[in-house]
């Protein structure tokens, strides 16, 4: 199972729009790609929220092979659909990760 995670820190301006947004648009967009399985979201809490709110939105592929495919062929739309909404009121920290156990 690979675990594709994005670390994402938004102004506090605009949390609830985004988490809606998220949750009825965006996250549905990249489950639609038929590339994960699931998905999680959380908030990182005891952490300094000055600069922004900071979120972890997880997915979970099957093999690397999908993973490859939606950075292919879906990631680049949906990554310009949410800066063309959010523009410079987000950063993104992309990693990915193999579960072990």
């Amino acid at each position: 199972m690979i675990v594709y995670n994005i670390t994402i820190k938004i102004d506090p301006a605009i949390e609830e729009a985004w988490l809606q947004w998220q949750q009825q648009e965006h996250i549905p967009d990249i489950m639609a790609s038929g590339q994960f399985s699931q998905w999680k979201m959380f908030r990182l809490l005891e952490q300094d929220d000055t600069d922004g709110l900071t979120f972890v939105i997880q997915y979970f592929a099957p093999t690397m092979e999908n993973y490859y495919r939606y950075i292919d062929e879906f990631a680049p739309v949906l990554r310009q659909k949410a800066f063309d909404k959010w523009g410079n009121s987000f950063i993104a920290f992309r990693t990915v990760m193999e579960v072990v156990n």
